[in-house]
């Protein structure tokens, strides 16, 4: 089942506007990527229980981790995987995904935390399970991602941020790291996008388990919809977000938006997390453009 045409008109629509709005504004589009960037990593390692706070994450990305309250290892992972992030940022525009640049982003990810695994896939003998789930032996992997790649490519037909919502549960699937398989699924996630010429998104861990979720559909049924559906309302928060800055809108605080007219606050917010209204998150904070009208 694939995102029905309503939601694709939308996000077509919303992507011709960003197209529009970004036309000589590198500036402040790096401006929001980066501000942006404490968020992405605390997400992302708080989906693997990291115990780091976003306040945390900000103070190690500041190299002010002195006071910081955690493990060598969650700070290498915070320092590590906002490399990553730099490294998609920088190249993804200009480089095709391949395998090689997975194994890549894979060894700046676990280098310092783990080097004997860092930058190669799982080998003879190095079996994981997430959950209930017994990933495919190791000695499979490699012809499995290759067989991901090659579908991908030949793949004409489907809806571009469906074969992406695709790709990452098929990854997750064959899981070919010994370490790090989820974090450097988002990050491919993203790669993609912006080889498609969206934005960066971020997948929340308060929505975790709408996440995890999408891989006990997939492995159980092959329904590839409810990944769909989470990287679809996380593309449309991420193009609101970019379109409301790039046109100069005042940003306020989605309560206090209520509060000025009337609105059930509660009300907003649910229509928020379904992206019915062009509210998106700063630091788990819904906001949205002054002047949008309902």
């Amino acid at each position: 089942m694939a995102t029905n045409k309503q939601t694709r008109d939308r996000l077509k629509d919303l992507k011709r506007e960003y197209d529009a709005l970004k036309e000589g504004k590198d500036a402040p589009l790096a401006v929001i990527d980066e501000v942006e960037l404490p968020e992405a990593v605390y997400n992302s390692n708080a989906i693997e229980n990291s115990t780091l706070t976003l306040s945390d994450t900000e103070k190690i990305l500041l190299e002010i981790e002195a006071s910081v309250d955690a493990s060598p290892r969650e700070i290498f992972e915070a320092k590590n995987l906002t490399r990553v992030f730099a490294y998609v940022r920088e190249k993804a525009p200009l480089k095709k995904l391949d395998k090689e640049t997975i194994l890549l982003l894979h060894k700046v990810l676990i280098t310092g935390i783990d080097d004997s695994i860092a930058g190669r896939f799982r080998k003879t003998g190095e079996y994981v399970r997430v959950g209930t789930h017994i990933a495919p032996a190791p000695e499979h992997v490699e012809a499995m991602i290759d067989g991901v790649f090659a579908e991908y490519a030949s793949d004409h037909e489907t809806y571009a941020p469906d074969k992406v919502a695709w790709f990452h549960l098929e990854f997750e699937h064959i899981h070919p790291f010994c370490d790090g398989n989820g974090r450097i699924g988002r990050v491919i996630i993203n790669w993609q996008l912006a080889r498609l010429g969206y934005p960066p998104v971020i997948i929340r861990d308060k929505e975790k388990h709408l996440y995890y979720a999408t891989f006990g559909a997939f492995r159980d049924k092959k329904n590839v919809k409810p990944m769909e559906k989470v990287l679809t309302v996380a593309l449309t928060e991420s193009l609101h977000k970019r379109i409301a800055y790039l046109r100069g809108a005042q940003i306020v605080r989605l309560a206090d938006y209520a509060k000025t007219h009337g609105k059930s606050a509660s009300a907003l917010t649910n229509a928020a997390r379904r992206q019915t209204i062009p509210a998106f998150r700063e630091k788990g904070v819904w906001k949205i453009a002054a002047d949008h009208t309902a």
